[in-house]
Order: structure tokens, then sequence, then C-alpha cells
């Protein structure tokens, strides 16, 4: 009988150890993916810095205002805005600082490339 149970033991000790190393596998993983996040978030959060501290410089209090308001409903919008202009304005392609009706013309072609929906009642 003590043989039976060495046997049983044995594959015991053998299946804890495959769950041990199972856990361990599964929390550096996790430990990883983690890392990963929290560095996206860093540069995300560096890459909103500069663009508003390049905002600033750029854009009148006006301007500033509406993106901020373009920022609240519709941040994806805003974001490519402020890449845009950031990149015209490192290309020299724009002349600061941009007043609300340049704004409202940059919006409006960015805007253009949306496709246009409406609701058809049958």
């Amino acid at each position: 009988m003590s043989q039976a149970m060495s046997i049983d033991d044995s594959e015991l000790e053998k299946i804890r150890a495959a769950r041990l190393a199972e856990v361990q596998s599964q929390i550096e993983n996790q430990a990883e993916q983690q890392m990963q996040a929290e560095e996206q978030q860093a540069s995300a959060n560096e890459e909103s810095t500069a663009l508003n501290d390049a905002m600033r410089q750029i854009l009148t209090p006006e301007s500033r205002e509406r993106l901020g308001r373009v920022e609240l409903t519709r941040p994806e919008i805003a974001l490519g805005v402020k890449r845009h202009l950031v990149n015209l304005h490192n290309e020299g392609r724009l002349q600061t600082p941009v007043d609300d009706n340049t704004l409202k013309a940059v919006l409006t072609q960015l805007n253009s490339n949306r496709r246009e929906s409406s609701i058809r009642r049958i």
C-alpha cells in the first residue's frame, strides 16, 4: 500500500510543479503587459503635454478654447488637429498665432474627410 501512495505522491508533486510553473508564467505575462501599458500611458502623457504646450504657442486664447470644446466631444479629432497644427508649424507653413477663423477652416478641412450620413425614413 505504501508503494501505491508513493506513486500517487510523485504524480501529485508533478501536477503541483506543473501548476506552479503555469501560475508563475501567468504572473510574469501579466507583469510584462502591465509594464507595457504603463510605458504606453507615459508616452501618451508626454505627447499630450508636448501638444498642449505647443498649442499655447500656436493658438490664440479663443482658438484654444474652441479646440478644448472639440476635445471634450471628439478627443480623436482634437488630437488629429493638434498633430496637424504642430506639423504645419514645424514645416513653417503656418502663420502663428492661429486665430479662431483659421482653426475653424482647419477643423472643416479635416472633418470633410468624414463620410456624410443622413437618416431616411421609409
